[in-house]
């Protein structure tokens, strides 16, 4: 990162900036691509090149668009979310086809399919290739675009085998993200066709979110798609092991982990509430996040070993004792 070659990211003549985007647009199939500084910001540029004021999303109920991003589709684009009741974050296509509005003068226009890989709020679930391609065949059919929030795409892949162009290819916008499992400091990457980047450019600066050496970030999130993908894998190992310690200890319940996020609760006879435990683990150095549900969560990443793990179940094993 000190030694990035940079230039002006705005006038696109940053070349570490123009190296990522190509290499992006590489690893996902898709004509072009463009360096942001988050995900939510993708999230909020894509849906305004696909939608107009008063449009709406169909997304399943638990996104990470519709809980975490501060009402940002409505604020910023006009925007509202037409929420699906999935399994495990997963919906279907027959659900997306009852979800679609009749066209009618009274109602919303039903313009764009959002889905999350993997899901954040269903513990990192990885959408099956099938079924996501088969919401997308009838997204198609109904001539709705298809925006994929891909922030942990890459766990899907490593966790599933399949390629990370094979997810890409039934959408007409996918972004990742460099800061979250693939460990460098901040950015994220909005991708589709030549045309799609080209008015999404816009919006970016519309939205405050071009930049000017940005080489120096860009070249950290280089570095994380060259070294950090297979690595995926001691995360997903972790948190296997972080589940099942959690398990073995009285007053808690714990999902299975899809990929790389734990969650849990403490039962309703537990001698402490799940965010009272949050806060003895912090005193602990062990953080995790508290969920608006009442559950915690926690997530393996590169900063996270597996001896850490054996420290973090035996901070649970003295707050819950």
């Amino acid at each position: 990162m000190a030694e990035a070659e940079v230039g002006d990211e705005q006038l696109r003549a940053d070349p570490t900036v123009n190296r990522l985007c190509r290499r992006v647009a590489e690893l996902l199939g898709t004509e072009s691509a463009m360096f942001l500084p988050t995900g939510t910001i993708c999230n909020q540029i894509a849906l305004r090149v696909h939608c107009e004021p008063g449009d709406e999303v169909i997304l399943e109920e638990t996104a990470h668009n519709r809980h975490f991003e501060t009402g940002a589709p409505a604020a910023l684009l006009g925007v509202s979310l037409y929420p699906v009741a999935g399994r495990a974050g997963v919906f279907t296509a027959p659900q997306l086809e009852q979800a679609v509005r009749v066209p009618d003068h009274h109602f919303p226009r039903s313009r764009v399919v959002l889905l999350e890989q993997t899901a954040n709020l269903a513990g990192g679930t990885v959408w099956p290739i099938e079924t996501l391609e088969e919401v997308c065949t009838a997204a198609q059919r109904l001539g709705l675009p298809r925006h994929l929030d891909g922030a942990r795409l890459f766990n899907a892949v490593v966790a599933s085998g399949v390629a990370a162009d094979s997810y890409c290819r039934n959408f007409d916008s996918v972004w990742i993200d460099f800061s979250k499992g693939l460990g460098a400091p901040v950015g994220a990457a909005l991708a589709g066709s030549a045309e799609f980047v080209e008015r999404a450019w816009r919006f970016k600066h519309q939205f405050g979110a071009a930049m000017r050496q940005a080489g120096i970030i860009a070249a950290g999130a280089l570095y994380a798609l060259e070294h950090n993908i297979d690595r995926l894998t001691e995360d997903h190992e972790n948190a296997a092991q972080l589940a099942a310690g959690l398990a073995a200890i009285e007053g808690l319940e714990v999902e299975p982990p899809a990929t790389n996020m734990v969650f849990f609760r403490t039962v309703a006879h537990a001698p402490l509430s799940a965010y009272e435990l949050a806060d003895r683990l912090h005193e602990r150095g062990v953080a995790v996040s508290r969920m608006p549900d009442g559950r915690l969560r926690a997530v393996t990443h590169l900063d996270v070993s597996h001896a850490d793990i054996g420290r973090a179940l035996r901070a649970v094993q003295e707050c819950m004792s």
